[in-house]
C-alpha cells in the first residue's frame, strides 16, 4: 500500500518556530522534479496526518511554513502557469542547496532596510557578492572620512587618532574636539569617544595592515550595521554644531 510522507514531520511542525519548519518544507520543495501548488501540498499533508489527533493544527502549521517561503520570495510564481503554481526562486534554490546559505540569507535580512547614503553603493554592493572583507572595510573607512569632514581636521590624522581628537571631551572648562557632545556628562563623552576609536581600531585599521577573515556574513552584516550607527551619530554632531 502506498503510505504518504510529509513534507515536514508531524513533531518538527508541533516544535519548531515557523522559520525553521519553512526550511525544512523549503529543502523537500528542492528534493521534487516540478513546481509546487499550495492545495496539492495541503492535501497531501491531510492524508500523510490522518492518524494524528491534531490534523488541523499540523495543517495550520504547514500553511504557516509556506507563507513564510512566500514572505519571503523563496517561492514564487510560475509565469507560463496559472495562479495557483509555485516555484523556487533564485535565493530559494541557493538556501536548499547551500550549506551556508541559511547564513547568508540571514545577513542579508539583517540589512534589508536603507542604510546611510555614504554605504548604500560600495559596501552594499560588496555585502551583496559575498567579498565580505571589503564590504567592512569601506564601511569602516566611510566612518573615518565622515568625522574628518564633519570635524575639518587634518588629513594626517587617521584612524584611532582621529577619532580620539575629533570626539575629545570636554573638561574642567577646556573646549574638546569639533564634535564632542559639550551638552553631555563628561563620562558620556569619554564613551563617544571610545566608541568611535574602538570602532577604527578593531574593524578599520586591522583590515589596513592585515588580511582579516570575515567568513561570517551575519558578523560582516553586524559590523556595516555599526557603522551605519556612527554615521547617523556625526550626522548628529553635524546638525549640532550647525545650530
Amino acid at each position: 500500500m502506498f503510505t504518504y510522507e510529509p513534507s515536514v514531520p508531524a513533531d518538527q511542525l508541533r516544535n519548531l518556530p515557523t522559520r525553521d519548519a519553512a526550511l525544512l518544507l523549503l529543502r523537500n520543495l528542492a528534493r521534487g522534479s516540478g513546481d509546487s501548488q499550495y492545495d496539492g501540498l495541503i492535501s497531501a499533508a491531510r492524508t500523510a496526518f490522518q492518524g494524528e489527533r491534531d490534523i488541523d493544527l499540523l495543517t495550520n502549521r504547514l500553511s504557516d511554513a509556506w507563507s513564510w517561503l512566500e514572505a519571503h520570495a523563496l517561492l514564487s510564481r510560475v509565469p507560463h502557469q496559472s495562479a495557483n503554481f509555485r516555484r523556487l526562486s533564485r535565493d530559494g534554490r541557493e538556501l536548499a542547496a547551500d550549506p551556508n546559505g541559511l547564513a547568508r540569507f540571514e545577513a542579508r535580512t539583517r540589512l534589508a532596510g536603507p542604510l546611510h547614503p555614504d554605504l548604500e553603493k560600495t559596501v552594499r554592493t560588496n555585502f551583496d557578492l559575498g567579498d565580505y572583507e571589503t564590504a567592512c572595510f569601506a564601511a569602516m573607512k566611510a566612518v573615518e572620512v565622515a568625522v574628518r569632514d564633519a570635524s575639518g581636521l587634518d588629513n594626517s590624522l587617521v584612524g584611532v587618532a582621529l577619532m580620539r581628537k575629533a570626539f575629545q571631551p570636554h573638561q574642567n572648562g577646556k573646549p574638546g574636539g569639533p564634535l564632542a557632545d559639550a551638552g553631555a556628562e563628561g563620562g558620556e563623552q569619554e564613551a563617544e569617544s571610545a566608541l568611535f576609536a574602538g570602532a577604527m581600531g578593531r574593524y578599520k585599521n586591522p583590515s589596513s595592515h592585515r588580511t582579516v577573515d570575515f567568513a561570517d556574513p551575519i558578523e560582516a552584516a553586524q559590523i556595516i550595521q555599526f557603522a551605519d550607527l556612527l554615521l547617523r551619530q556625526v550626522d548628529r554632531a553635524k546638525d549640532r554644531n550647525s545650530r
